[in-house]
This record gives structure tokens, C-alpha cells and sequence, in this order.
């Protein structure tokens, strides 16, 4: 498995048409050349039909957006655990606010990824949610607010929630890693998020949507080095 260490850079494709097919190869390959020059681990959530060409294009832990509670057989149109990691995936997002979950089927899902030793960066709506996830000692944790996702109003700009979904995970279980999303698009929002105690960011059309996407990855990276330095 291709190292991953914070601050962690995870970037959501979706379903736009600037991050599918060979599109998405591009954006992934604009990520894998800041990432390799300024030592930044940054991870490409992908749509299922794009993780084997992506993961054979680029050198960077690539994960799908969602997985399946379903077992490999005769089960037309599913995404099976067997599926992804075949493909490539080194992990999946789970319960984004897009494609929601219950609490047991995320805790099936979690389980079921670190037996096949695949990474979990579960979603969650709100501290308490993250709190609940906590639970399953999941690889990662990602709070988003729903009401902030896509929007133009970052989540950096509500450092209590912030502050309160770090405090609420740490009570229960202090080896996740704790991100944040919603809203964020610039190195500045970044750079908030670290300094509030989170480990990285997930962000989406801040980057699949912009005019320029590499000089956006440019600037989440120089912020994620400033952290450092701090």
C-alpha cells in the first residue's frame, strides 16, 4: 500500500463531467505531480468505472466513493469489496451525505474494508454522527455538514463544530484520523482546518469544478506545508 500520512488531501470526483473517464485520469495525474513535489498525500475518490484506469495512471492511494453491503455472487449491479480491490482501490469513502447509510451498515461496511485491508474514510453529518462512528474504530473520520457541501459558506467558518466533532471522536476513540469538508476550496480554509486539530481535508467541486484545478491543488498544497511549518 502507497504511504498516506497527514495532512491528508482527499478529493472527491463525484460525478461531474471535468472528473470522469479520461478527464478523471487528468485530474488525477494534475494531483499526483503537487502531491509528488511538495511530499503532500493527496487521494482521488473516483467514481467505480474509474478506479482500475486511474489507479494503473497514477501513483497515489486512489479510493472509491461508495461500496456496497453485499456480498460477491449473483447480485446484478452491485459494487462488491472483491470489486474495488481488484480494481485498485486502496479504500472507499462511506456514508457521504450524497449516498447515506444506517449506523449498522456503515459498521458492517468498516469491518468489512479492514478485513480486506482496505482503508474507511467514513462521512458524517455532524459531531454526534462522528461521535457514533467513532465506535468502529474506522481509519478516518469526515465531518460535513450537508447543508455546506457544494455551497460557497466553508465549514472552517464554524470552528465550534469543528472544535466539537474533534473533542466528541477523541472521547471514544483517539487512533482515527479526523477530517473535515463542506464548502472548502481554498488553501486558506485548509490551513484553518489544520490549525482547528483536524488531519486533512475532503473537498470536491472546489477543485473538480475549477476553472483552473491545478493551481487550486498548487495552493491546497503550499497551505498544507505552511501547516507544518507551524
Amino acid at each position: 500500500m502507497k504511504a498516506i500520512k497527514p495532512p491528508l488531501i482527499v478529493i472527491n470526483f463525484k460525478a461531474y463531467p471535468a472528473s470522469v473517464g479520461s478527464q478523471a485520469v487528468q485530474l488525477a495525474q494534475n494531483m499526483e505531480k503537487v502531491a509528488q513535489e511538495y511530499s503532500i498525500t493527496m487521494i482521488p475518490a473516483v467514481q467505480h468505472a474509474d478506479i482500475y484506469r486511474v489507479s494503473n495512471e497514477v501513483n497515489l492511494p486512489v479510493f472509491a466513493q461508495s461500496l456496497d453491503l453485499i456480498e460477491s455472487g449473483a447480485k446484478t449491479g452491485w459494487v462488491t469489496l472483491q470489486s474495488i480491490k481488484e480494481a485498485g482501490a486502496q479504500g472507499s469513502l462511506i456514508n457521504h451525505s450524497e449516498h447515506p447509510l444506517t449506523l449498522t451498515a456503515i459498521e458492517t461496511l468498516t469491518e468489512g474494508l479492514k478485513k480486506e485491508n482496505l482503508l474507511q474514510l467514513i462521512c458524517a453529518p455532524s459531531a454526534k454522527t462522528s461521535a457514533a462512528i467513532a465506535h468502529f474504530e474506522p481509519w478516518a473520520i469526515a465531518m460535513e455538514p450537508p447543508e455546506l457541501i457544494g455551497g460557497d459558506i466553508s465549514v472552517t467558518t464554524r470552528p465550534d463544530v469543528i472544535k466539537e466533532t474533534i473533542a466528541e471522536i477523541k472521547a471514544v476513540n483517539k487512533n482515527s484520523l479526523i477530517l473535515t469538508g463542506a464548502g472548502v476550496k481554498t488553501g486558506e480554509h485548509l490551513l484553518t482546518a489544520l490549525e482547528l486539530g483536524t488531519q486533512g481535508v475532503l473537498l470536491a467541486s472546489g477543485v473538480t469544478k475549477a476553472k483552473d484545478p491545478y493551481k487550486v491543488l498548487v495552493e491546497l498544497a503550499q497551505y498544507a506545508l505552511k501547516s507544518l511549518e507551524t
